[in-house]
Order: structure tokens, then C-alpha cells, then sequence
């Protein structure tokens, strides 16, 4: 029974001197295997591992790719105009050992700091020497392969590969918004009132073409309403004056009533006439005929 009592706890305390002894890398990390602080081993495949118990330490470390958002930075671009911008970044962990040379014990986060310096610095250098246009259009891509260019080669010091990096956020600062829309809806008030003034234009033209052609149209009627006006007038006088030389006493009588008629019209009509005026000639002859004048002596 006392070799059982002893038995036991040796092979309790084998057992977990043997888990001491192991580690296991996920296929999502590595790993590094320090002796008092100092790099002995690094493991980068998934799968079990070995270490000496109580003397050395395991440290993981992602090995996925990682993204980083950067802080805003505001840029002066080549026209004295200035942006803010925002980029993101995709890196992964190359290099253990440089890696853990360069940030210590404080891992990632370490290394999101120092990335970040690094496109902080490396974004308005390139930013610096592009205008506005290029910022803001296509053209932009060319700028970003600058920045990763750059990226690249600083991160290689800390251990990490930068893969891409992109402006995620181009845009004035708060205080320039106010003043760029107000030169912005003066520009478009300009435009506004240049199309009101082109269009008053082109309108003032139809309409004095518009007015042309009434006087124009207005004149011709009037033209031909004289004409027949006038060929009207001429054969009621042709008419008269054949209907006077066929009996010139009759129409000299047909006259004489038409002016009677034409006298006698109003309601308050007074004529003061001699009774023997040629007025009454038809009136008072008893055949209608016009009297005799009497011969001279």
C-alpha cells in the first residue's frame, strides 16, 4: 500500500511535467518559444509542439491577415487645399522574430500603433504633391500603390507584410464645408440666372417675330380689304351711273327720296327749308316731274 502511495503522485506529477512540456498551435497562430525573454524556437506550422517546463514560455501570435483603420489625417495637397483622409490597411506578421524584436511583448496592438505612424507619415508625403482632381478621381490608385510602396518598406523593419491600403475618406474639413457650398450655390445661382437670361433672350425673339408677322398679316388683310372695298365702290358706281344714263329722271326722283328718308331719320330732326326750295321739287309736283322753269322774258 505504500508503494501505491507513492506511485501515484510520481505519475501525477510526470504527467503534467509532460503537459508543461507541450503546446499547440492553432492553424490561425504562431508561435514563439522564449527563454528568459529570448527567442529559442518559432513555430509557424499548426500542430503540437515541445518546450522545457517552467523555464520556457509560449507566445502566439496571429498569423490571419489583420486590418487596421487609420486615425483621420489631414493632408495640404499641391494647391494649398486640404483634406481629411481616412485609410485602411491589411497586413499579416511575416517575420516572429523581427516581429517580436520590434514590438515587444505588447504584440498586435503594438504593431497597429506603428503601422499607423507609418501611413500617417507616408499619406500626406505622397497626398503632398497631388492636386485635388487626382485625390478625388480614379487617378487616385496610382497614389495608393505610393503609400503602399512606402508601407511596405517600413513594415518590413517591424516584421509584417502590408498587403493594400486604401482611402477609405476624402473629404474638406468642417470648417472649409460652409465656404466650398457657398461658392458652390453661387456657381450654380450664376448658371440659374445665365439660362434665365438666355432663355428671356430667345423668348424676346419669338415674340418681336411673333409681333412682325401680325403687322405683317394684319397689314395684308388690310390691303386686301381696300382693294375689294375699293372694286366695291367702283361697281356700285358703274352701277349708278348706268342706271342714271338708262333714265335720268328716275334716279334724279330715287335720289331725291333717299335724302328724304335719310333727313327725316332722327326722332328730333328740324329743317328750315323756303317752300319753294328745289327740296320739295318732287313734292310739289303733281306727275313727279321736275316743273318747267318758266322762259325768260
Amino acid at each position: 500500500m505504500r508503494a501505491t502511495y507513492v506511485i501515484i503522485p510520481v505519475l501525477f506529477g510526470l504527467g503534467a511535467l509532460a503537459l508543461s512540456s507541450v503546446f499547440i498551435v492553432d492553424e490561425r497562430k504562431k508561435a514563439l518559444v522564449l527563454q528568459f525573454g529570448e527567442v529559442v524556437q518559432t513555430k509557424e506550422d499548426a500542430g503540437l509542439g515541445f518546450k522545457l517546463p517552467f523555464i520556457q514560455d509560449v507566445v502566439y501570435y496571429e498569423d490571419r491577415i489583420l486590418g487596421l483603420q487609420t486615425s483621420t489625417i489631414t493632408v495640404t495637397l499641391s494647391g494649398d487645399r486640404r483634406l481629411e483622409v481616412d485609410a485602411f490597411a491589411r497586413w499579416r506578421i511575416t517575420d516572429l522574430i523581427k516581429f517580436r524584436q520590434a514590438v515587444g511583448a505588447e504584440g498586435e496592438a503594438r504593431a497597429q500603433q506603428l503601422l499607423d505612424g507609418i501611413l500617417s507619415q507616408a499619406i500626406p508625403d505622397v497626398l503632398g504633391n497631388a492636386t485635388q482632381a487626382q485625390v478625388l478621381s480614379q487617378d487616385r490608385n496610382a497614389l495608393m500603390n505610393q503609400i503602399l510602396t512606402i508601407a511596405k518598406r517600413e513594415g518590413g523593419a517591424l516584421g509584417i507584410d502590408v498587403i493594400d491600403v486604401r482611402l477609405t475618406r476624402t473629404e474638406l474639413p468642417a470648417q472649409n464645408l460652409e465656404a466650398t457650398f457657398a461658392r458652390m450655390r453661387a456657381e450654380r445661382e450664376r448658371e440659374a440666372a445665365d439660362e434665365k437670361a438666355r432663355g428671356g433672350e430667345a423668348a424676346q425673339k419669338v415674340r418681336a417675330a411673333a409681333d412682325r408677322e401680325k403687322v405683317e398679316l394684319t397689314s395684308d388683310a388690310q390691303r386686301q380689304a381696300d382693294v375689294i372695298r375699293g372694286e366695291a365702290d367702283a361697281e356700285r358706281n358703274r352701277i349708278l351711273a348706268e342706271a342714271y344714263g338708262r333714265d335720268p329722271e328716275f334716279f334724279a326722283f330715287f335720289r331725291s327720296l333717299l335724302a328724304y328718308e335719310t333727313s327725316m331719320k332722327g326722332e328730333n330732326s328740324s329743317i328750315v327749308l323756303r317752300p319753294d326750295s328745289e327740296f320739295f321739287t318732287y313734292l310739289r309736283s303733281s306727275t313727279g316731274a321736275v316743273p318747267a322753269e318758266a322762259p325768260a322774258p
